[in-house]
């Protein structure tokens, strides 16, 4: 099979892919925990930490991937951008206080504060890349939404402990003090290297290689890529599901769920009601959606892994906010793509 058309073929299926690595993950999540863990290379005492490698690999990838001529059209309409920014920095101080009244009410005697620590690491970080494909399927505006993508991620060193902070004292004691022990890790350049530089380092790939080898390029690194995603996929369900099966706490799996979908859906809602009082066209309006409720799930996964190892149970309302977020972008591109008109009748 063609590689493009392997990769169409396998782009169809991804839904399905991820499923599998989630139905490994609960069944033989004994690699996956492995993976997790940081090794050390022999002689060279140098250590590598799994899930950050595929993490930097799948951000490189979404670099190389991006058309950044497409950007210089932003200069002449920047406000769908600046809008955008600003919406995706505010809209988590907006919803994750309602969301944590609602779990007040719980009968979680911290309550909630676990699945909030989880949601607030997913709603700080940067825009997810995987938004600027589901802006092509929908016909909404690409250069603001590739635009959004790269600022948010510029920013994100700044923007992440930020978000964090102005959050935390929401929480209870003990998980205000298991995102301060986050803290080091977020402050001292996980936005920055772990997310920044790998995507960067794309973009300026892309710039510099010629045609040919950009397309050379692509073929090899974004099947990689996509089989990288899988794995992290898999790396992070296993820490999750790994410890459900040990210890089941289905009470805790249907909160994830629940407090997730909630969170998913008020991004989504807040995107579209900010695209209706800033009356953009429906392209902008997609984009501004997409970019208000997608976010890096995988970033947030992979900092729970390197920062709070012990707490793999806070993986559960990331993995399922990956699910959702990805359903409901579907729905917005269901909803955004212009219909055809009917054939007019031959006389």
């Amino acid at each position: 099979m063609h590689t493009d058309g392997a990769m169409d073929w396998l782009r169809r299926r991804l839904g399905r892919a991820v499923a599998v690595s989630y139905l490994a993950a609960l069944l033989l999540p004994g690699p996956g925990l492995w993976l997790r863990h940081p090794h050390t290379l022999p002689r060279i005492d140098l250590t590598l930490h799994t899930a950050s490698l595929l993490l930097s690999l799948l951000l490189f990838s979404a670099g190389l991937q991006v058309p950044v001529h497409a950007l210089g059209q932003l200069l002449r309409r920047p406000w769908a951008l600046l809008a955008g920014l600003a919406l995706h920095v505010a809209a988590p101080i907006l919803i994750i206080p309602l969301v944590a009244f609602l779990l007040r009410c719980s009968p979680d005697t911290d309550g909630g504060s676990g699945l909030i620590t989880a949601m607030i690491l997913i709603v700080a970080m940067p825009v997810a890349a995987g938004a600027t494909v589901w802006t092509g399927e929908g016909h909404g505006d690409q250069p603001t939404m590739v635009g959004l993508v790269i600022a948010s991620t510029l920013v994100s060193p700044l923007t992440v402990p930020a978000v964090v902070s102005v959050l935390a004292p929401l929480l209870s004691t003990g998980y205000a003090n298991v995102l301060g022990a986050a803290g080091p890790t977020m402050n001292g350049g996980f936005a920055l290297t772990g997310v920044v530089m790998p995507c960067v380092a794309g973009i300026v790939a892309r710039l510099l290689l010629p045609e040919r080898g950009l397309e050379h390029a692509l073929h090899v690194v974004v099947p990689v890529a996509m089989a990288a995603s899988l794995v992290l996929t898999y790396t992070n369900a296993s820490g999750a599901l790994g410890s459900f099966v040990t210890h089941p706490r289905l009470l805790l799996f249907a909160a994830a769920l629940v407090v997730a979908a909630l969170v998913c859906a008020l991004s989504f809602a807040v995107g579209r009601m900010a695209a209706r009082v800033l009356r953009l066209d429906a392209p902008a309006a997609t984009s501004l959606t997409l970019a208000c409720g997608m976010n890096n799930s995988s970033a947030s996964a992979v900092l729970i892994t390197t920062a709070l190892p012990d707490k793999p149970y806070l993986l559960l309302p990331v993995l399922a906010y990956g699910l959702l977020q990805k359903t409901a972008a579907s729905r917005v591109v269901r909803t955004a793509r212009p219909q055809s008109l009917p054939c007019p009748a031959s006389s």
